[in-house]
């Protein structure tokens, strides 16, 4: 029996790395699900828009919406949902984090960036005007503490408060000799850019691709694909 249809669907960027770090995260899921047709879909910015590919891979069979974002907000619970509503046999899947796996790889990021004992961390995110996605970052923050035994900021570049610039000086009132900007997106891109450009004394590189995330993704999917397989059945 063929396997519901992925659609992977992330935000969308006008990068050329960002666009290359998605390309490779999305071809990583191919790989742990060689049996599942894998299409892409984005939010904004990029084409073939997620409302447009789900009615057409509709059109054949059942499909499982993963989005490739790191917190519900508004893409995942607007967009997304509406585009998916109208087909009784397609499924949103929940947003990436907040999830272990994540905090492993900004682990990683940290530590190849040169993370120290007594290092400030602001987990630095995009940030939404959905307090949802506020949320979400602050669970994933606290995640990111428990896993380095460390107290950890966050920030935003837009949406929600304190800007990401703000915890940084907050950081440094509080002592901080040095501060990182622990990079809370997936691939380069404007929001990279203005973690870069916020005044922290290191930032970590963004996190996809990363065969962590893809299985994180596919994860997502095969949980998906028992929610659908439960609604047709009922």
């Amino acid at each position: 029996m063929t396997r519901p249809t992925l659609i992977a669907c992330s935000h969308g960027t006008a990068s050329a790395d960002g666009r290359r770090a998605i390309e490779g995260l999305v071809g990583h899921v191919r790989a742990i699900l060689p049996d599942v047709r894998v299409e892409q879909a984005f939010l904004d910015v990029q084409t073939p828009e997620i409302a447009d590919v789900v009615a057409r891979v509709a059109a054949s069979g059942p499909a499982v919406v993963v989005p490739l974002v790191l917190s519900t907000g508004y893409h995942a619970r607007v967009d997304i949902a509406r585009a998916v509503q109208p087909f009784p046999d397609v499924v949103a899947a929940p947003a990436l984090g907040p999830h272990d796996l994540l905090a492993l790889v900004l682990e990683d990021r940290l530590i190849e960036a040169g993370l120290r004992s007594g290092d400030a961390i602001v987990l630095s995110s995009a940030g939404s005007s959905d307090p949802a996605a506020e949320a979400d970052v602050r669970k994933m923050a606290l995640r990111t503490a428990d896993l380095l035994h460390a107290d950890i900021g966050v920030g935003f570049a837009a949406g929600a408060e304190p800007r990401i610039d703000a915890a940084i000086a907050q950081a440094r009132l509080k002592g901080a000799r040095r501060v990182i900007a622990a990079s809370y997106v997936l691939a380069p891109g404007h929001f990279a850019d203005v973690i870069a450009g916020s005044g922290a004394d290191v930032v970590t590189a963004p996190l996809a691709p990363d065969l962590r995330i893809a299985a994180l993704a596919a994860e997502r999917y095969v949980s998906a694909c028992a929610e659908l397989a439960s609604t047709v059945a009922g």
